[in-house]
């Protein structure tokens, strides 16, 4: 039983130290995420399962023997970390930053004001569960691309009414070769859907099958289909946002900063395929420049052999241009950028580039969200980090639909999201 406890105890402080200091090298940045993705945004449930294993171990004679003392003490270390995990979770409010300038409010009536459901926190399973108010289409056709069936997912208010509400897309993750509508954004779109929002949760080919542009294609004919049946669920064809996370914040940035570019709509070229804002999530902006790591993401064997199919020496140019940071333009619809400080597999120092470049080509806001101590694609679980921004991103897009909504030309930051400051420097 002292092994036991030993075991035990060590592995909680190695979660603590990785949680705390994530590893960013090659060999280790997988391993790493998932660590930390769980010891962080899971959190309390680590805490109660470390308390009860280290507590049961050493209430059967494990801390008899000079393993298990030295497994308690490294036990109630890494639990001590643990804790400081959650103290750090919950008082997480949302860094919004427009124009370089930080914008605060008080962060302790943002909290009070949360409406998240604290059942949802507690048990994160049941944000699969579409929350009270919100109805759920699913597996709805959108485009056939040969003989596979594209659908998507929508997420509406259950009340009914005869005027059109806004929408938003949402694109999940998975580096470009897995995912799934039903995995990915489900506590931002029930959200959104409770607060009069219609989301739609797409699915799009993946590599190795589809080639890039493939992937962005797929999307866009999404666009051409929601411009036609966007009434049929309630939703304002005229108004349309877009968000995703990892390689669906990719995918976002690049929906939002492609539009009518033809050689991503073969065969609809004339649709209007613009969006009015976008809201990437730890997305990958740049193949082409080295961020923390050696080599850029182009470079890899993942891009090269399964997504692009080209040598990233030979054809750079390629990867380039399916780099959102190629893309930048003065027209570019307003942008949230969120991340989180410890992400290992896209670093944070990516995101903070592309938000500068972007604030400094484009006309419309751009504001940064940085979350300290986030790990890569923290808002899977519905933790007290992910209600926090998806509560300002709800805020974020309501204020710009009220300002479409009231004809305003050239949207502003809305008043509404300007909540207080939880993020590291941009630049």
């Amino acid at each position: 039983m002292s092994f036991a406890l030993f075991a035990i105890g060590v592995t909680a402080l190695l979660l603590t130290v990785n949680a705390h200091a994530p590893r960013h090298s090659a060999a280790l940045a997988v391993p790493s995420f998932f660590a930390g993705w769980l010891a962080i945004e899971l959190a309390p449930h680590l805490l109660v399962a470390e308390a009860a294993g280290i507590g049961l171990t050493a209430a059967y004679g494990g801390s008899g023997a000079w393993p298990g003392r030295v497994g308690l003490g490294a036990g109630l270390v890494g639990m001590a970390g643990t804790a400081a995990t959650i103290v750090a979770s919950r008082r997480t409010v949302v860094t919004l930053r427009e124009c370089g300038a930080p914008m605060e409010i008080d962060p302790s009536k943002t909290r009070k004001t949360s409406r998240y459901p604290v059942s949802h926190l507690v048990l994160p399973p049941l944000c699969l569960i579409p929350r009270r108010g919100v109805r759920v289409h699913r597996d709805i056709e959108y485009h056939r691309e040969g003989r596979q069936r594209l659908k998507l997912d929508v997420y509406r208010p259950a009340s009914s009414g005869e005027e059109l509400r806004p929408g938003v897309m949402q694109i999940h993750g998975g580096a470009w070769v897995i995912g799934d509508k039903r995995e990915q954004g489900l506590p931002l779109l029930n959200h959104l859907a409770v607060h009069g929002w219609v989301g739609f949760n797409v699915n799009y080919r993946l590599s190795p099958k589809a080639t890039w542009p493939d992937h962005l294609i797929d999307l866009k004919h999404f666009i051409a289909w929601y411009q036609e049946h966007a009434a049929e669920y309630g939703a304002d064809p005229d108004f349309l946002c877009v968000t995703g996370g990892s390689a669906g914040g990719h995918l976002a940035a690049m929906v939002a900063l492609t539009a009518g570019r033809a050689e991503y709509q073969p065969g609809f070229e004339d649709v209007d395929t613009s969006v009015r804002a976008a809201v990437p999530f730890y997305g990958v902006y740049d193949l082409v420049t080295p961020g923390l790591w050696p080599a850029p993401m182009g470079a890899t064997a993942l891009m090269q052999r399964m997504v692009l199919k080209k040598s990233f020496t030979e054809d750079t140019e390629a990867f380039v241009e399916a780099s959102p940071i190629g893309h930048l333009r003065p027209d570019a619809p307003p942008f949230f950028i969120v991340h989180g400080s410890h992400d290992t597999l896209v670093p944070v120092a990516e995101a903070r580039r592309f938000a500068q470049r972007l604030r400094e080509t484009s006309r419309s806001p751009v504001v940064y969200a940085e979350m300290r101590g986030g790990q890569h694609a923290f808002d899977v679980f519905p933790s007290y980090r992910t209600a926090r921004v998806v509560e300002a991103v709800e805020r974020f897009l309501t204020g710009l639909h009220r300002q479409y909504a009231e004809g305003v030309r050239r949207p502003t930051v809305p008043g509404e999201i300007t909540e207080s400051v939880d993020g590291g420097p941009v630049g």
